[in-house]
């Protein structure tokens, strides 16, 4: 059994920028030698996410503006009531997209759809680096 483990960092712009890290993971789990397991992937902060899509700019676009839609800025939020910081919407957003998931990795490779893509979100006011921790298991 292997236990890889290794940590992403994305310098991103401000919230809701969403940046394909498929091709980072693709590279982690081939440098892990795993063949048949799973990369297991967690974007640490309140303020970041992570989830699948099809990376292309249409639904970049959709989701992007259906994550404002949710959770929009300028809403009254306890958070903001407690820090005054602008950024209650943030945690919302991240909150409900979640920060972590996990991909199944098939001959050495992440077993993925055709169509699919793993994407990390800032949901912050400003510029972020996003650190997500990589923990690939398997044979």
């Amino acid at each position: 059994m292997i236990c890889f483990v290794e940590r992403i960092n994305t310098a991103m712009n401000k919230g809701v920028d969403i940046l394909d890290i498929t091709p980072q993971l693709e590279k982690l789990v081939q440098k892990s030698g795993v063949q048949v397991g799973t990369l297991h992937a967690t974007c640490l902060g309140s303020t970041g996410s992570l989830t699948c899509i099809e990376y292309e700019p249409g639904v970049v676009a959709d989701l992007a503006r259906c994550i404002n839609e949710l959770a929009p800025p300028g809403r009254d939020y306890q958070h903001e009531r407690a820090w005054a910081d602008g950024n209650g919407h943030s945690h919302v957003q991240a909150a409900l997209l979640g920060p972590s998931l996990v991909v199944p990795v098939r001959e050495g490779r992440c077993s993925l759809g055709t169509w699919q893509q793993v994407v990390v979100i800032n949901h912050d006011l400003k510029p972020r680096t996003r650190k997500i921790e990589v923990t690939v298991i398997g044979r």
